[in-house]
């Protein structure tokens, strides 16, 4: 076709140079006459085809407007009703599950009043507790989050809150039941835990870990150097508190918090904080070993202070951790309680307490390091110590039945693990657990596994 317009064009023009004279000639008429009516059928047919393309996009764009507009209205609507088009909730599911070889008992640190409701580890197949964890932002404004911990037969709500989005100034306002702020690994769930099992440190002092049932407000500094403040008001039901102790008008524990951190070249990062957690319990509930090495449960009633220092270092090659990376992450503590501690009688059992109370005093202390290096993809080993020290232990009216340990708690563990996704965690941990005194477990073997179903958000440095 492009052919036959150039030589319709070449013909043209040839024709329109030929002399006057020539254009009488039949033949030529003729020729002109033909190339003329192929003209005007090309022309024709590109005028249609041209008619065409333009309808078409004419009706592309009319439904492209369509779709705008309908999209827009849809997005008004959802705004309207609350944001259900636009905020859709994140649902993940969290199941875990371990094997342990150990010896049978209760193996609690030595002169340490701790969360009577923490249970012995549990020996051979067991299922871990699971997690259910939904958030999603409420709208513009307010983001919230639920999560559920499903274990043998109940479900505990752990946290739910509600979290402010645009408050400005570096400010974020968060209340309902939240994890803590306080320390380093205070927020971290047990799925993110590096290791089986909690370290000596914060089963002392939290079980798990602090949980609030009140109002947390941190300041975000606008500066390169990470800064964070944060102060927390509660009801202090959660240990070192008592539900007696958050049985009360006004808050009955106190946070307040600071941590800092940036880089370090190209491949290092760090975070260091400072701590103070003070709660006020009321018939708090312990159990301790008694002179004659029973248990005694006691109930204790005056105030509880605790400091944290936390530091983390995270390297990884330019800054890229898929390969390799190393994290040092250790903790300090110390701990001031004083008050009444009543010791509940256990004579008829062989033990040595009258059920009399009797002030107390107790200053103690400890803490734990831990490394962690991931060597190649998905492979990682890990090491970690904890100690623990009865810096100051006065039992007052109760010293002769409740004895005053010089022991030093302790306990190694190394793990190896390996994660194939994300999303997927298997984990081989050996340790040896010296927390109680003259009752050592050399041969603690656990096999875990993690695995994540669904979207779950990024947990913290």
């Amino acid at each position: 076709m492009q052919r036959t317009l150039l030589a319709a064009a070449a013909v043209a023009a040839l024709s329109a140079s030929v002399p006057a004279h020539a254009a009488d000639d039949p033949e030529i008429a003729r020729l002109r006459a033909e190339f003329q009516a192929q003209l005007d059928a090309l022309r024709n047919n590109y005028e249609d085809r041209l008619k065409a393309l333009e309808d078409k996009l004419a009706a592309t764009s009319g439904k492209a407007d369509s779709a705008m507009a309908a999209a827009e209205q849809a997005g008004q609507a959802g705004q309207a009703s609350g944001g259900q088009a636009a905020f859709n909730p994140e649902i993940s599911l969290i199941l875990q599950g371990k094997y342990a070889a150990r010896q049978d008992g209760d193996r609690r640190p030595t002169g340490f009043l701790q969360d009577a409701d923490i249970e012995p580890a549990e020996r051979g197949f067991s299922l871990g507790e699971s997690e259910l964890i939904m958030s999603a932002d409420i709208d513009p404004y307010f983001r919230g989050l639920a999560n559920f911990v499903v274990g043998d037969g109940e479900v505990d709500v752990e946290e739910a809150w509600f979290q402010t989005l645009g408050l400005g100034h570096g400010l974020t306002l968060k209340g309902g039941r939240f994890i803590s702020g306080i320390g380093y690994q205070n927020e971290q769930h047990p799925h993110a835990w590096d290791f089986a099992d909690n370290n000596l440190m914060y089963q002392v002092l939290f079980g798990e870990h602090y949980v609030q049932d009140g109002l947390q407000l941190k300041w975000l500094a606008p500066t390169d150097t990470f800064l964070e403040l944060g102060m927390e008001a509660g009801r202090g039901a959660s240990f070192p508190g008592s539900g007696d102790g958050g049985d009360r008008n006004g808050a009955g524990a106190w946070a307040l918090y600071g941590h800092v951190g940036g880089d370090v070249g190209d491949s290092s990062s760090w975070r260091a904080g400072l701590s103070w957690l003070g709660a006020r319990p009321k018939n708090r509930d312990s159990v301790l070993l008694d002179a004659n090495a029973v248990d005694a449960e006691t109930a204790f009633s005056g105030t509880s202070r605790t400091w944290i220092a936390d530091f983390v270092w995270k390297w990884a090659p330019d800054g890229n951790p898929h390969e390799r990376n190393f994290k040092l992450q250790a903790e300090y503590f110390r701990r001031t309680e004083t008050g009444q501690l009543a010791c509940a009688d256990n004579l008829a059992d062989g033990g040595a307490c009258d059920g009399s109370t009797g002030a107390y005093r107790g200053r103690q202390s400890g803490w734990y390091a831990q490394g962690i290096y991931q060597f190649m993809p998905s492979w990682r080993v890990g090491l970690r110590y904890d100690r623990l020290s009865n810096d100051s232990l006065d039992y007052g009216a109760n010293a002769g039945m409740l004895p005053e340990p010089g022991y030093s708690p302790y306990k190694w563990s190394l793990m190896a693990d390996y994660m194939p996704s994300e999303f997927s965690l298997l984990r081989l941990q050996f340790a040896r657990n010296h927390a109680a005194e003259d009752d050592p477990d050399n041969r603690e073997i656990t096999l875990q596994y993690v695995y994540s179903l669904g979207p779950h958000g990024a947990h913290k440095f």
